[in-house]
């Protein structure tokens, strides 16, 4: 019994062997500082964003890799480019064979993260988020109230992108 407590203690700490906890770009946690240039949005959403540039700084903070440089002095400078917002139905009332009842919201979002010092291009990344939403009796507010969970899922996969990218 006791080669197999041994046996399976090995394995137990085997599983973990590949984890790394915290940042795992090399970088230490708030060591290189982050600058957002203002959200560039080609779309016919106004309120994409806004949304975006909150989300971003919120999940900057969140993760913990990089400091936030609201000063506009950052070690990294980020753009980001709103190219396409997109609704698409995903079923439809009952008994209504027009109205739609529930959509996938998308927006596609090109970002690029420059150094300040030099200008050179670290991450030049597309990066596309969705949600779901349940229309009530106004599509419009309902779209208003998913903006934000829809920026969230971009800056997610944006930082998250940034905090382990190997540039």
């Amino acid at each position: 019994t006791c080669v197999l407590f041994l046996a399976a203690l090995s394995l137990a700490f085997a599983g973990c062997a590949g984890y790394r906890l915290g940042p795992t770009s090399g970088v230490k946690p708030g060591e290189t500082s982050v600058t957002f240039e203002p959200v560039q949005n080609e779309t016919l959403e106004p309120r994409l964003g806004d949304a975006l540039a909150a989300a971003l700084r919120k999940q900057l903070q969140r993760d913990g890799t990089f400091r936030l440089a609201t000063d506009g002095a950052g070690d990294l400078v980020v753009s980001a480019r709103v190219k396409k917002y997109h609704r698409e139905e995903l079923s439809l009332v009952p008994g209504d064979l027009v109205t739609a009842r529930d959509y996938r919201v998308w927006a596609t979002v090109q970002f690029i993260a420059r150094e300040r010092s030099s200008g050179k291009v670290l991450l030049d990344e597309t990066v596309t988020g969705k949600t779901l939403i349940r229309v009530g009796n106004d599509l419009q507010s309902t779209e208003r109230e998913a903006m934000p969970l829809l920026a969230d899922d971009v800056a997610k996969t944006l930082v998250a992108k940034l905090a382990d990218g190997s540039w």
